[in-house]
């Protein structure tokens, strides 16, 4: 029979090794402006067509930059340059794409030749002269990544306009939803390894090489992960959690030491070649009689697995995203589960634009976000829990998980896989 400290210690990963895959600044500049190219090629007609918009103006000031703007500009672009605007224009299937800025810009045509001309008027007098039917600004009411265009750069806009584009100016709130939430062939591909280096650091950070039981603090583990990140090059998009369960409805963070019988949670989440992960585990800290974690604990866990599945089988393309929460909802309370479900898109960001399956908070739906639908190739952070008693604490016990997930070609798949077992600590 192995020991505890052998049936432990097996085969967790180490973190480290993963140092010499990831990428530098000079091949993540090649590779990314590689795959810039090819989105703007294939995916950005695709979107400006289904919008029926055939002109998109993104007009941006340095330092206060549209959300959309670092998406469709090379990886040197850091920050706009004093005014930069960008101009994509629909004809048949294939957008070009112009600056009307004072420095080149990589991947666009440089438009503004004449300098004695402000930039605003060689844009309303180049739109004026293309005779487009619509003009598609960032001004949503719904989605903040589609309402980046500041109110004096509108008014300086629309003065230099004819009255007959003036009528022509529409929200392009589609097709920056569109363009952020669709994922190319080659960022699904990577997505996977992407979503394994966050499942790494967890199991590692869920180990005795990291936690040791009546020292570790919540917060060692958090500041480990959040440190080991930042060491990898890698990008945290908020400020980790790892919480202690205790006793079912105890919940503890900061300086609380770990202790045996614990159930520990964390919320981890990084940006690496543009792609957001967002993941949450669980861990069970054992006590010394113990060689697995509780049977009602591993039951929970697998509720809770199902209430994902469940979800992700109503995650069908055309659905609102409302639609999908109050199916997934129906369906678990119809098999005895007691659900919340707040799954939000993945990509560029990490509550990224797409539609919104519910908020913690707004169980009934979510207008506007919820209202949107689901669309093929997009990605989901599949974020839930499930309440279930556990004689082990005597009480209800709240399970929450986050998986990454990816819809492609109408079928769901898990991102590197998801946690159905619990992390082990001696």
């Amino acid at each position: 029979m192995i020991s505890n400290q052998e049936f432990l210690v097996k085969d967790i990963p180490d973190v480290d090794s993963l140092k010499g895959k990831i990428l530098g600044y000079r091949q993540r500049e090649k590779l990314l402006d590689k795959w810039l190219v090819n989105r703007l090629d294939r995916i950005l007609p695709k979107i400006m067509k289904q919008a029926d918009i055939d002109c998109w103006v993104l007009i941006n000031n340095e330092y206060n930059e549209d959300p959309v703007f670092w998406t469709l500009t090379a990886y040197n672009q850091i920050t706009a340059r004093r005014l930069t605007i960008m101009v994509f224009r629909l004809e048949d299937d294939k957008v070009s794409r112009y600056s009307i800025t004072r420095y080149p810009m990589k991947n666009y045509q440089q438009l503004w030749n004449d300098q004695s001309i402000s930039q605003m008027k060689t844009l309303a007098a180049t739109i004026s002269a293309w005779k487009v039917k619509k003009i598609g600004l960032n001004i949503s009411d719904t989605f903040a990544y589609a309402d980046g265009l500041s109110h004096s750069l509108y008014c300086d806009f629309v003065k230099e306009l004819s009255e007959e584009d003036k009528e022509k100016i529409v929200s392009a709130e589609n097709v920056v939803v569109g363009w952020l939430e669709t994922r190319s062939e080659e960022e699904m591909t990577a997505y996977n390894d992407i979503v394994q280096i966050a499942h790494t650091m967890i199991a590692e950070a869920y180990s005795n090489k990291v936690i040791h039981p009546g020292v570790t603090s919540a917060d060692d583990v958090k500041y480990w992960m959040m440190q080991k990140t930042m060491d990898l090059g890698l990008e945290p998009w908020f400020d980790y959690e790892v919480s202690i369960v205790r006793n079912g409805n105890e919940h503890y963070e900061g300086d609380e030491v770990i202790l045996p019988g614990d159930m520990l949670h964390c919320d981890v989440g990084f940006r690496y070649l543009n792609l957001c992960t967002d993941t949450q585990e669980l861990c069970y800290i054992l006590k010394d009689d113990e060689l697995d974690a509780p049977d009602d604990l591993r039951k929970g866990m697998a509720i809770t697995n199902r209430l994902q599945d469940i979800v992700a089988e109503n995650l069908i393309i055309g659905k609102t995203g409302n639609e999908v929460l109050k199916e997934s909802l129906a369906q678990a309370i119809k098999e005895g589960i007691e659900p919340c479900i707040y799954t939000h898109p993945l990509g560029f960001h990490g509550h990224a634009a797409g539609p919104t399956i519910g908020l913690w908070d707004h169980q009934e739906g979510v207008k506007g976000s919820g209202d949107y639908p689901v669309h093929d190739n997009t990605a989901y952070s599949l974020e839930l829990n499930a309440k279930v008693y556990c004689e082990t604490y005597g009480t209800k016990v709240q399970f929450s998980m986050e998986s990454d997930i990816l819809l492609k070609n109408g079928k769901v798949y898990y991102l590197a896989g998801r946690q159905e077992n619990f992390h082990l600590v001696k």
